[in-house]
């Protein structure tokens, strides 16, 4: 763990950025600390064109006193518009090096202790993606989940933009980030609580109030379901579902911190703020 010699400020976090679309760039130029010190967790999809993510990125670097940064699915992905033609872990691994050159913490980055109040924690952010186990509800494997969002037409742009080079299959992939993962939740601290920060929920029942089920699939992995009970959790980000609330699954804050598509946060407004407090605690 890094242990920074920081006091003060707020441990924040947002996620969907989706600063490709032009509606929100002025949202994410807009991000701002409250407070000396606040430090911003980004869980994820940011953009999908890497100068894009660049920017953003560099932006938030510049005001927060420390950011921490996941990949979401979106950065992932190889669009055909982008100059930048890396594929799968290459793509990952490009990305690392640009945070590391900002300043900002990623997966593959000692965990970094808060130290405000509600903390000490360490902030971890998890790379871990998906295996397609959030099955349809009568899908007994994999591939009659895929065929099933298939036929109803619900299917995640990753099947055609995401590639997991050098990989088999996401799922695969997935595998490999999870046991990776997991090894180093097992070696942390028990005695300095966690913030586990992600794309995807670590349990299943957020996705049960997806407007389309079929999406599930796309959504995380049951490999992690215990993970906020077998460790020391003080609380999980998350973002993905575009759906922002707080949940708690066995005791454990649960925060989606979505900002999501101009369609839907014009409509729903941003009802717990564009920035979500993750410690201290409020209520």
């Amino acid at each position: 763990m890094h242990r920074p010699n920081t006091s003060g400020g707020r441990l924040l976090a947002v996620s969907d950025l989706h600063t490709g679309m032009s509606a929100n760039v002025a949202l994410a130029e807009s991000l701002r600390p409250g407070e000396e010190g606040d430090w911003l967790i980004v869980a994820g999809d940011v953009a999908e064109h890497f100068e894009d993510v660049e920017r953003t990125l560099k932006l938030l670097a510049g005001r927060f006193a420390k950011v921490v940064w996941t990949p979401g699915n979106h950065e992932l992905w190889t669009p055909k518009s982008d100059p930048v033609q890396l594929r799968g872990v290459d793509r990952y691994d490009r990305l690392v090096e640009l945070c590391r050159g900002l300043g900002i913490a990623t997966p593959e980055d000692p965990w970094p202790v808060w130290e405000g109040e509600g903390g000490p924690v360490a902030v971890a952010p998890l790379f871990t993606l998906y295996d397609y186990t959030f099955r349809t509800p009568t899908a007994a494997t994999k591939e009659q989940s895929l065929a099933q969002a298939h036929e109803a037409g619900i299917v995640c742009t990753d099947e055609y933009l995401l590639h997991p080079d050098p990989y088999p299959g996401i799922d695969a992939w997935c595998r490999a980030r999870v046991a990776a993962t997991e090894a180093r939740l097992a070696a942390h601290d028990p005695a300095v609580p966690l913030v586990l920060a992600g794309h995807y929920p670590l349990v299943r029942e957020p996705t049960d109030v997806l407007r389309y089920p079929e999406f599930a699939q796309w959504c995380g992995t049951v490999r992690t379901a215990d993970w906020h009970r077998r460790f020391n959790v003080a609380a999980v980000v998350y973002g993905h579902l575009h759906i922002p609330r707080t949940t708690w699954h066995d005791g454990v804050r649960f925060e989606e911190v979505s900002i999501g598509y101009p369609r839907e946060w014009q409509r729903r407004g941003h009802p717990k703020g564009l920035l979500r407090q993750i410690l201290p605690y409020t209520g």
